[in-house]
C-alpha cells in the first residue's frame, strides 16, 4: 500500500513529496528497517540519486539476504483444535509485507512465487468468513492483482531472462487459484480475474 502523505504547512521551507510512484511507495511502506538501511547504502554507494536506481539497490538487498526464498505453505496456517478453522501463523503475517517489497521493487515473478504458498495452503482449509484469516485473504489477494502489475511492468522494461520459467509461475498460480476455489468458496476471485486472460 502506498505511503501516507504528509501535509504540507506554511511554515515548511520547502515542498514534501506525497510518493514516488506507487511500487516503490509499496517498498517503502512495508520494508523493514534493515532493508531500507541497505537499500540506501546501495544508492548513496552508486552515486546516483534516482528512483530506479534506488530499485535496483532494493532489489540487490533482497536477493542477497534470501527474502526471495518461497515458505513452506505448512508452515502459515494452524488449525484451531475447537473447529478445525486456519488461522494464520506469524510466520505468514511477516510473508505479506515481504511480498509487498518484492513487487514494490519490480519483482513481479518473484514476489509471485512468495504468494503462491499462501494460496496453494488454502486448499481444502476452511476459515470464518468474518474472521481475520478472511480478512487477510482479501489482502493477499489484492496483492496478487499488484504483483502482476509488477509483472507486466517487468516484462514490458525487459528485466525478464527467462520467459519460459515466468510462464510456469503463472501457470503454478492459475493452477492454485482454481484448486482454492473448490467447494464454491473463491478466497481470490480479483487475482483470478486478473491472471484470466493474461498472455505473453
Amino acid at each position: 500500500m502506498p505511503a501516507p502523505e504528509v501535509p504540507v504547512t506554511p511554515n515548511y521551507p520547502r515542498p514534501i513529496v506525497g510518493h514516488v510512484n506507487l511500487m516503490v511507495d509499496t517498498y517503502l511502506a512495508n520494508a523493514t528497517v534493515d532493508d531500507l538501511r541497505s537499500a540506501v547504502r546501495g544508492l548513496l554507494a552508486s552515486g546516483a540519486t534516482s528512483a530506479s536506481q534506488f530499485s535496483i539497490a532494493a532489489r540487490k538487498h533482497l536477493f542477497e539476504s534470501g527474502a526471495l526464498v518461497p515458505p513452506n505453505p505448512g508452515s502459515l496456517f494452524v488449525l484451531d483444535p475447537r473447529n478445525g478453522e486456519a488461522t494464520p501463523t506469524q510466520t505468514l503475517l511477516d510473508l505479506v509485507p515481504r511480498a509487498r517489497t518484492v513487487y514494490g521493487v519490480g519483482m513481479g515473478f518473484a514476489s509471485l512465487e512468495i504468494l503462491i504458498p499462501i494460496v496453494e495452503a488454502t486448499i481444502d482449509a476452511k476459515w470464518a468468513e468474518d474472521g481475520r484469516t478472511a480478512e487477510l485473504l482479501m489482502e493477499v489477494d489484492a496483492d496478487i492483482v499488484q504483483a502482476i502489475q509488477s509483472c507486466k511492468e517487468e516484462l514490458e522494461t525487459n528485466r525478464v531472462k527467462d520467459r519460459s520459467t515466468a510462464r510456469q509461475i503463472v501457470s503454478k498460480l492459475q493452477c492454485a487459484i482454481h484448486d482454492s476455489s473448490r467447494g464454491g468458496k473463491l478466497p481470490f476471485e480479483k487475482a483470478g480475474y486478473g491472471i484470466q486472460y493474461w498472455k505473453f
